[in-house]
């Protein structure tokens, strides 16, 4: 009998040079990256004015990034949808190259909708398809880089050739690849950009997840289209027999089906979520990693059809909500933004499901010493788990009324920053001396002990106070009033997860260049007691504090910030915001 996936796959005639590797093998295999290469060009070859493949970037190995775009009528470039008014679906395979179901269900879907005689999604919507985003990880091929997963024999890594996990890196953005899907995102502004993975961990029934947001989380404008879009989503795969859910499926104890699972709304650093922060669709499938490799095809490619049909059906309504979320932008000047959300786990706060399981044992380990879960797959079982599904803001910052202005000295780095995410600013040709700002000062900056993803991350805490300060020339005004406000806030706003300060971007605001001798500050401290009173008064309050008094650096320290030597620009964050429009 052949696999589902198979089966699918030969539904429609194809030329054998239009065949995937997986199909060929009845996908025990996948194909390295020179097919998938191979095949964007033959689908252009063979679909001559409906398909186009093209380049969009380079690796750090040197490897060509190529993306295929899909239209049943012609409409197959960036300028072309936008003068069409064309819904555009970006989907991507292979952000993780181990999880690779998106390159291969990609080709099938797409040569199946452009090889139809009848009615098909793309006479209405303009398919983007990234095959793989991580080549080079994708070229890092074996047998064993998926331990938990069930099939194909070999496929790639998780990270690319500099050990950099590109769905962690879309608001940094250090990697080439990132920078390139970056570039392909604001060319081609898609209405729904989806992300195709497979996820690992426990053993369940359940085959695949499906996130959308914004649902509860990013853009109200667009939240009603997002919830709406997730339950068509599931209702289709549902009946094309998958028993999809609509959170990611890690309990929220590992190795504790009972601890059940909570909803979340990811930081803009994942893929979905980031392209959600710039008001549009964002979705993250996963497929269970521990059904074969054809079956997740199979639930892959439906997931797509599904997609592709319901863009064609409600693209238009999608992008006038995008338009809408856009135009509300305006308001956010002077307003609460948030900026992370997190789920109400209180057992108070659970809903009760059913979910589909298999039992399972916890013996204890004689190499750990310590419990460890073992599923049987033999025994399915129903479990009765709570869910947390109630999400709230537990980062909101107020918005400037005007905006943010980024100092000369920053303007190149954080400009080139802003220019990709797609932010909009304006360079000061003059100075503006005496400006009405609100500067933000650091009480507290916490650096990672370990890197993250290259960086050793910072937890800032402080906050901001109205000051006059001159603004040199070559400095940048980042309005608040455009579409990409959202996004600036995440990176400009320092309280924000994904803050570029979080990410060491600013490291050099929280290091002392200059200081001051013990013995030269020593006479300094005295003579200031014995002029200003205020200041004997404040320390003396201070020394009732024995973590205070018992300091010799922490009372040496409390002179040294007001001698005059003292650098004033010593973790003040680099960035101002403004409440009129310099």
């Amino acid at each position: 009998m052949l696999p589902a996936a198979l089966a699918l796959a030969l539904s429609v005639s194809a030329a054998p040079d239009l065949l995937t590797t997986a199909e060929r093998t009845a996908f025990e295999r996948t194909g390295r990256y020179d097919e998938a290469v191979r095949l964007c060009r033959a689908y252009q070859k063979a679909f001559p004015g409906r398909a186009r493949c093209f380049s969009f970037g380079t690796t750090p190995e040197g490897r060509e990034m190529v993306a295929l775009a899909a239209s049943g009528d012609g409409v197959l470039d960036p300028a072309g949808a936008r003068a069409r008014g064309r819904p555009v679906v970006l989907f991507q395979g292979g952000i993780h190259a181990g999880e690779i179901d998106g390159k291969d269900a990609g080709f099938i879907v797409l040569r199946a909708l452009l090889a139809a005689k009848g009615p098909s999604p793309l006479s209405k919507v303009t398919a983007v398809f990234v095959p793989v985003l991580n080549v080079d990880g994708h070229e890092r091929f074996g047998p064993n880089n998926r331990p938990n997963q069930r099939g194909p024999a070999e496929a790639g890594w998780r990270t690319t050739a500099q050990n950099y996990n590109l769905n962690r890196d879309y608001v940094k953005a250090d990697a080439p690849e990132t920078r390139a899907i970056l570039a392909l995102l604001g060319a081609w502004d898609p209405i729904v950009y989806a992300d195709l993975h497979v996820t690992d961990g426990a053993q369940f029934q359940h085959d695949v997840a499906v996130l959308v947001e914004p649902q509860l989380g990013y853009a109200e404008a667009l939240r009603t289209e997002g919830k709406a879009l997730s339950d068509a989503l599931l209702a289709r795969l549902s009946a094309a027999g998958h028993l999809p859910v609509d959170f990611y499926p890690s309990f929220v104890k590992e190795d504790d089906p009972a601890s059940g699972f909570h909803r979340g709304v990811a930081p803009p650093r994942f893929g979905n979520d980031y392209w959600a922060a710039r008001n549009r669709l964002g979705i993250l499938l996963e497929t269970h990693s521990w059904r074969r490799y054809g079956e997740r095809v199979k639930t892959t490619a439906d997931f797509l059809r599904a997609l592709l049909d319901l863009a064609a059906e409600r693209g238009a309504t999608w992008r006038r909500a995008a338009d809408r979320a856009d135009g509300d932008t305006a308001a956010l000047a002077g307003k609460p933004l948030a900026l992370a959300w997190t789920a109400d786990e209180r057992p108070e706060a659970a809903t009760p499901i059913r979910f589909r399981g298999y039992a399972y044992t916890k013996p204890t380990s004689p190499i750990t010493g310590a419990p460890v879960i073992r599923y049987d797959e033999t025994r399915p079982e129903t479990w009765a788990l709570p869910l947390y599904e109630h999400v709230a803001p537990s980062v909101t910052v107020t918005l400037p009324r005007a905006g943010w202005i980024v100092p000369s000295a920053r303007a190149a780095q954080v400009g080139a920053m802003l220019r990709l995410h797609g932010v909009r600013l304006e360079r000061l040709a003059a100075a503006r001396p005496g400006l009405d700002v609100e500067v933000f000062r650091a009480t507290e900056a916490k650096f990672d002990a370990e890197p993250f993803e290259g960086r050793h991350r910072a937890a800032v805490r402080g906050a901001w106070s109205r000051e006059r300060r001159d603004v040199g020339p070559g400095s940048l005004f980042v309005p608040v009033a455009q579409p990409a406000a959202p996004l600036a806030a995440h990176l400009l706003e320092p309280a924000g997860p994904d803050a570029l300060v979080a990410w060491g971007f600013f490291d050099t605001v929280f290091e002392r260049k200059e200081y001051v001798e013990p013995y030269v500050l020593e006479p300094f401290a005295r003579e200031l007691l014995a002029q200003d009173p205020a200041v004997r008064a404040e320390f003396e309050a201070r020394l009732a504090d024995p973590a205070f008094r018992d300091d010799p650096k922490a009372r040496l320290e409390f002179f040294d910030r007001r001698h005059p030597v003292y650098d004033a620009a010593y973790r003040v964050y680099p960035v101002l915001r403004i409440d009129t429009a310099p």
